[in-house]
C-alpha cells in the first residue's frame, strides 16, 4: 500500500534538481512514492531523472512529449498517483530529511482533508521564514472560514501547492487537480476551490520546505505572454466564486485580490516585452469591465488612489477579449512506470 505520493515536475531545471532529488532520497519510505515528471526538458534534466529512477526507493518517472507547463505537469502525476496522501514539490526546491514522514504523522493524528506548512524562502544565500497566514496551529479548522476577512491577508493568499498535504479524498472528489494549461497563477484557483469546498484543514508547525526564488528559467523572472496566464486563472476564480452560495461575502475578497495582482503586473511593466506590455493593458483593462462593478468600486476605493488611480485609467481603456482556454489536452505522456 503507498501512503504518500509526490508530484515533481521538472522542467530544464538541470542546475537545481540535484538538490530536490537528494532530499526526495532523504525523505525516502518503503511506502513513499515520488513521481517525477519530466515536462519535455531540453537541457541535461532527463538525464537526471532517468538516474534518479534507478537510485531513489519509489521514484517513478512521467515524461511528456511536449512542453505543457507546471499544472498540465502536476495533473500528470496526480494521474498516476497512488498514495492516501498526496504532495506536491518542485523540481528546483528541496526539502529537510524527513519532512513528509513528519507530516503524514500529522495528516493521520488529525484527519483533515489538507495540512498547510510554513516555508523557508531562498533567495541567493539568504533565507527567511514565511508563515501561513493563519494563526492557530495544529487544530482542524474550517477552510471556508479562512477565506476572510477581505481586507487582510488570508490563508488564500497563501496560494503554494507545494506548502502542504492532501488527503486522497480530495483527489477523488475532483478537488486537487489544476486548470490545464495555465503557464502562472495555477494556484489559485486551486487554493480558492479548496478553500470554498474542501471540508477540514489544519496548519503544521513543522517548516521543512525551500524555496528558491529569483530561479532564471522561472516564470516569475521571464516577461513573456505566458505571464499573462494570470489573467485566465483570476477570471476562474472569479466565475467560481459568484456561483457559490456565499457570493456577496466571498466576491470582495476575489476582487481586491484580482485588482491587487494586476496593480503588481502593471507597476512591474518594465520587465515586459513591448507587445506583451500591450496585451497586458488592453487583457487588464478587459479583466476590470467583467468585474461586477459595485464590487469593484469598493476595492478601489479601499486600494487607495495611488494604486486604484491606474487602475481606474486602465478600464477606461478599449479591453481585450477574455482569453481562451486551451483546448483539451490530448493524450501526449510517456511513462516509464510498470
Amino acid at each position: 500500500m503507498v501512503k504518500l505520493s509526490v508530484v515533481v515536475p521538472f522542467y530544464n531545471v538541470q542546475t537545481y534538481a540535484p538538490d530536490a532529488l537528494r532530499s526526495l532520497r532523504a525523505n525516502a519510505r518503503e511506502d513513499f512514492e515520488f513521481l517525477l515528471v519530466d515536462d519535455c526538458s531540453t537541457d541535461g534534466t532527463p538525464e537526471l531523472l532517468e538516474r534518479a529512477e534507478r537510485e531513489i526507493p519509489g521514484a517513478r518517472l512521467l515524461r511528456h512529449a511536449r512542453n505543457e507547463g507546471l499544472a498540465t505537469a502536476r495533473n500528470t502525476g496526480l494521474d498516476a498517483a497512488r498514495g492516501t496522501y498526496l504532495a506536491f514539490l518542485d523540481g528546483d526546491d528541496w526539502l529537510s530529511p524527513g519532512f513528509y514522514g513528519r507530516l503524514v504523522a500529522t495528516m493521520e493524528e488529525l484527519d483533515c482533508d489538507f495540512l498547510r506548512t510554513d516555508h523557508v524562502r531562498v533567495t541567493g544565500r539568504g533565507r527567511s521564514v514565511r508563515r501561513v497566514p493563519v494563526g492557530r496551529r495544529g487544530e482542524v479548522l474550517r477552510p471556508r472560514d479562512a477565506i476572510l476577512p477581505a481586507d487582510r491577508t488570508t490563508s488564500v493568499d497563501y496560494p503554494y501547492a507545494w506548502a502542504g498535504m492532501y488527503h486522497r479524498r480530495l483527489l477523488d472528489r475532483g478537488l486537487l487537480h489544476f486548470p490545464h494549461g495555465l503557464r502562472t497563477a495555477e494556484d489559485r484557483p486551486w487554493i480558492w476551490r479548496l478553500h470554498r469546498e474542501a471540508e477540514s484543514f489544519a496548519v503544521a508547525g513543522d517548516l521543512g520546505i525551500f524555496y528558491r526564488r529569483g530561479v532564471a528559467t522561472s516564470l516569475t523572472q521571464i516577461g513573456d505572454v505566458r505571464q499573462l496566464d494570470f489573467i485566465r486563472a483570476f477570471d476562474q476564480v472569479i466565475d467560481e466564486t459568484r456561483n457559490d452560495p456565499d457570493a456577496e461575502r466571498l466576491l470582495p475578497k476575489a476582487v481586491r485580490t484580482y485588482c491587487a495582482v494586476i496593480s503588481h503586473h502593471i507597476g512591474n511593466m518594465a520587465k515586459f516585452e513591448p507587445e506583451v506590455g500591450r496585451q497586458l493593458r488592453a487583457m487588464s483593462s478587459g479583466a476590470l469591465r467583467r468585474l461586477p462593478q459595485d464590487v469593484l468600486a469598493e476595492a478601489l476605493t479601499a486600494m487607495g488612489e495611488d494604486r486604484a488611480g491606474p487602475l481606474r485609467r486602465l478600464k477606461r481603456r478599449r479591453p481585450a477579449p477574455a482569453p481562451a482556454a486551451p483546448a483539451p489536452r490530448p493524450a501526449a505522456l510517456e511513462t516509464n512506470a510498470a
